[in-house]
């Protein structure tokens, strides 16, 4: 595929930046949202497990009911859409066995040949080492997932603003969430407003000083880059790096 220019890249992450106020009322082509559905999807995860689901939430009635759950903060309103990221809770035996049985249907293997990566799985995760947090690896698993979904609406000029002030139990209510699943942050998408607020760019660019360093130099509302988790411990090194939704990963909102 053709790569885009590194001039283009770093224009489109100079333009971003947590918007906090949204035009309401423009609202996000279906084209350019079923891109960044998509880009959700190909988000890499820790053993390739995906442990997240994807609440998105468009409807003008059921946002409406979200700043008061959210910190009042009038994004989740405004915005043309709002993606509630949940970690997952069911991380057992049948959900590992799920997933190798995907892996083994897309390249046409066996799951008897994956038994080594099984092993390692459930030793891994099922049930999880008494020294290991599994909720809170699934929720760093989750903030993969929302720096990919910003960044990937940045390369297509769509606004957002990542937001962790909610009330998780209010939002499991009104949004009648799975209980194999628990929110843990939102962000909103859509159309910044037109004004001199909207002519900002991110921090890094608008305080004038650069990232990285120390002292004076440092930035500390430097963006943070998530890095992609490493391939499973049986993939060839020059196999490509497939994803495997073991289901479809979105709930409607």
């Amino acid at each position: 595929p053709a790569a885009i220019s590194s001039d283009a890249l770093l224009s489109q992450l100079r333009w971003r930046y947590a918007t906090k106020k949204f035009d309401a009322t423009r609202t996000i082509s279906d084209g350019d949202w079923q891109a960044l559905e998509d880009a959700l999807i190909l988000t890499p995860s820790s053993f390739g497990l995906q442990p997240w689901k994807f609440v998105v939430i468009a409807d003008p009635a059921v946002k409406a009911k979200l700043p008061a759950i959210s910190w009042n903060q009038k994004q989740v309103l405004e915005a043309s859409h709002t993606v509630v990221f949940a970690r997952r809770l069911d991380l057992t035996e049948e959900y590992v066995d799920h997933y190798l049985s995907r892996i083994a249907q897309v390249r046409g293997g066996t799951v008897e040949s994956l038994g080594g990566f099984r092993k390692l799985l459930l030793g891994s995760l099922v049930p999880p080492p008494a020294d290991f947090d599994l909720e809170h690896w699934a929720a760093l698993q989750c903030y993969i997932a929302l720096g990919n979904f910003m960044t990937s609406a940045a390369m297509l000029g769509i606004d957002t603003c990542p937001m962790e002030g909610l009330d998780p139990v209010a939002y499991d209510r009104i949004l009648v969430m799975p209980t194999s699943t628990a929110p843990q942050a939102t962000a909103a998408a859509g159309n910044r407003t037109p004004g001199p607020a909207a002519s900002g760019t991110n921090p890094a660019q608008r305080n004038g000083r650069a990232p990285f360093g120390g002292g004076a130099n440092q930035n500390p509302a430097a963006d943070l880059v998530a890095v992609p988790a490493a391939d499973e411990p049986d993939a060839d090194v020059n196999e490509p790096a497939f994803q495997f939704p073991q289901q479809n990963p979105f709930q409607p909102g």
